[in-house]
């Protein structure tokens, strides 16, 4: 039975098996689709991805995006996830510090940007454009709604941001109703939808989303009473405890495998494209994702060159091989 080089990596953390599964089979040239669809299938996760020589000179390799059930153009997870394997298995990037990764989508742009405690190379990939935007029309608002179980006046801002995936998006008062949120699957069937809130510092109210970035507090403490920590540390440590992130994420597409995603890379993608535009973010920012399925995907978005990075750790899980026959 041939066999084929094979990982299967976590996505989006630096702790094993806390971020966003991704199998990888490097070495995919001569299967066909059927087969490649059988195997993502087996696999059951959220996405597999299947490494094939680029067609496109310019790329550095090719990769086809499986979920269990289709293929995608784009992911984003499976984006970071086949960079890091291709280079942990020896690749060598065209050009120095940028891999270019060739997708149904197009050319994507994968950049090298340092080395985290453990010497593992962090990766952001440059989001593609969106295929879509605009306001969510009214009937798909109401779909969202009652899959949610939300009123209109729980969300402050709605947006397709379709780069691949079709999200829609609901802005959230804060990060607690971000968290709050129980889906209903049967009736989610056919919509892809995020929603994303933000975290406030302890004992600040959450505002209109008018307000923009700078007048956003973001873990300061600049709201309480100065504390000196050298005469009261355990009170000012309290105090000044940091946000886990500046926003809050979640994903469901319920038609898929798994009907919560664990850390979603073209969803974060599409909403730092919407949302840093808009004045409603600093031009960076980070994201914490997972949170109610038990995971600590985290995210770090910033704007590049007319579109936004989307960074995170990789770590690799299971390395072997895969036999066909």
């Amino acid at each position: 039975m041939p066999q084929r080089q094979f990982r299967q990596v976590d996505v989006f953390t630096s702790t094993p098996y806390l971020g966003n599964a991704l199998a990888v089979v490097l070495d995919a040239e001569g299967l066909d689709e059927e087969a490649m669809l059988r195997f993502a299938n087996w696999t059951n996760l959220a996405e597999t991805t299947f490494v094939l020589p680029p067609t496109d000179p310019a790329a550095d390799y090719s990769v086809r995006i499986f979920t269990t059930t289709t293929e995608l153009p784009f992911a984003g997870h499976p984006t970071l996830g086949t960079a890091h394997a291709w280079l942990e298995a020896g690749g060598r990037p065209r050009h120095p510090g940028v891999i270019i990764q060739e997708c149904a989508a197009g050319l994507v742009e994968v950049h090298t940007v340092g080395r985290d405690g453990e010497g593992r190379q962090q990766l952001a990939f440059l989001s593609p454009p969106l295929r879509r935007t605009g306001p969510l029309e009214a009937d798909v608002l109401d779909w969202a709604l009652t899959g949610l179980g939300l009123e209109a006046e729980d969300v402050v801002a709605h947006q397709w941001v379709a780069n691949g995936p079709q999200w829609a998006v609901l802005m959230l008062r804060d990060a607690d109703a971000v968290l709050a949120v129980e889906p209903d699957f049967v009736a989610l069937e056919g919509l892809e939808i995020g929603v994303i809130g933000p975290h406030l510092a302890p004992g600040v109210e959450a505002a209109p989303y008018s307000q923009r970035a700078e007048d956003r507090p973001k873990g300061t403490r600049a709201e309480l009473e100065p504390l000196l920590p050298a005469e009261d540390a355990a009170a000012f440590e309290t105090a000044v405890r940091p946000i886990p992130a500046d926003f809050e994420v979640r994903a469901f597409c319920p038609g898929e495998g798994m009907p919560e995603d664990p850390a979603t890379g073209s969803l974060n993608a599409g909403i730092a494209q919407w949302m840093i535009p808009e004045g409603l973010v600093s031009p960076s920012y980070t994201v914490r994702q997972g949170t109610r399925l038990g995971r600590a995907g985290y995210l770090r978005l910033s704007e590049h060159d007319g579109g936004v990075l989307v960074a995170g750790d990789v770590v690799t899980c299971i390395e072997g091989t895969v036999g066909w026959d």
